[in-house]
Order: structure tokens, then sequence, then C-alpha cells
């Protein structure tokens, strides 16, 4: 099995780095291959809402500019997605941002291709406006029917210079939970492939309140 990562910091080696590698270190503990993707430091457009993708029913973004679409069918391939992004005034970093708005449309308008995947979120923070942040990237998981473990408390790491994140006892416990439990999930799911039958994926139900 494996699970694709992505670092939403514009820095390589941060604190949000940090804690995407103690989830991999337990993931990989059993026997789970884990990829971490920077995506920080891209220059990532935003979606500009075209439509194309679901007109086009290719699995792509029309904006071919950035690793978007290789992006995507790396996450389509992968059995777990983990979510990692610092946090920028209470919220997602913008890059990060724009790559999860692409990415997760496409997947939605295109049969909703990251259904039932295990999926999990992190975040680095100084001092507040972690839980904002967390909550964010949770939306993207729990619009696409997504499977997400949970951990002993929310996951967020604390440190402002590279590597401090590794002097939060707490955070380093929630990660490491995190990651065991995330392990185990995905355990179950490939467990209950073949037997135990997924309900069936319904068609969106749109409701417009504005007649």
């Amino acid at each position: 099995m494996k699970v694709v990562a992505f670092n939403g910091s514009p820095n390589n080696n941060g604190n949000t780095y940090t804690a995407l590698k103690m989830v991999a270190q337990e993931l990989e503990k059993e026997n789970i291959e884990v990829q971490i993707i920077h995506v920080g430091d891209k220059a990532v457009r935003g979606c500009i809402a075209c439509r194309k993708c679901a007109k086009e029913q290719n699995e792509r973004c029309a904006i071919t500019s950035d690793p978007v679409n290789d992006w995507i069918q790396e996450m389509k391939n992968a059995d777990g997605i983990i979510l990692g992004s610092p946090v920028h005034y209470s919220a997602v970093a913008g890059t990060m941002k724009s790559f999860l708005d692409r990415a997760f449309f496409v997947a939605s308008a295109n049969g909703n291709i990251f259904r039932h995947k295990v999926g999990a979120c992190v975040v680095a923070v100084r001092r507040s406006g972690g839980l904002p942040a967390f909550n964010q990237l949770n939306n993207f998981i729990n619009y696409s029917e997504m499977l997400m473990p949970t951990s002993n408390y929310w996951n967020v790491v604390y440190g402002t210079a590279p590597g401090e994140a590794e002097k939060d006892e707490e955070g380093k416990q929630i990660m490491r939970v995190l990651g065991k439990n995330m392990a185990w999930l995905m355990k179950l799911v490939e467990f209950g492939k073949g037997n135990i039958p997924a309900p069936p994926r319904e068609n969106k139900v749109f409701t417009n309140f504005i007649r």
C-alpha cells in the first residue's frame, strides 16, 4: 500500500515537513510506502471555474502550467492521502489552497475518484490559528467521502524555526498516534475489499436556494 503526502509549506524542511515525517515513520513501520510531495514552493494558480475538467471527463485540470495534474494522478493511485500545511493568517497556505481547490474539484467532477481512500490532515503553527487551518483541510477530506483516521487530539504541532516541532512532545505523540491509526484503517479497508461490498456511489444532488 502507498500513501502520498503533500507539504504545503514554502519551506522544504520546515515544521510541516517534520509533522509529515512523524506520521510517515509510523506508516513505514507497517510496510506502507510514503511519498512526500513539496507543493508550497511551486507556482500554482487557483481554479478559474472553467469546468473543462467536468466537460472533458479526463481527470485533468485545464491549467497545465504546473504539476497539479501529475499530483492528481498520484492521489488517485495511492491508498491514502495526507494533506499538510503551515498556518497563514489562521488559514491554509495559499499555494496549498490553490492546489487543493483544483485537485478536489477535478476528482469530484470525474466520478469522485478519491472516494473511500484514507485521508488525514496535519498542520504546523507558531502560536495560534492551527484549528481553523486544520478544519479547512478536513473539509476537502469530508466532501470527498474519504475515510479519516483520528489521533488523541487535533493534528497540530507547534514550532517556529525548522525542526522546533521535534520539541513539542504532545504534538509528536499526536502525529505518532495518527500514523498508527491511519495504518490500521488502511489495512481494514484493504481487508474489506472483495469481502464487504462498498455502498454504491450516489450522484450528487445540488439544491439552489435562489429561484
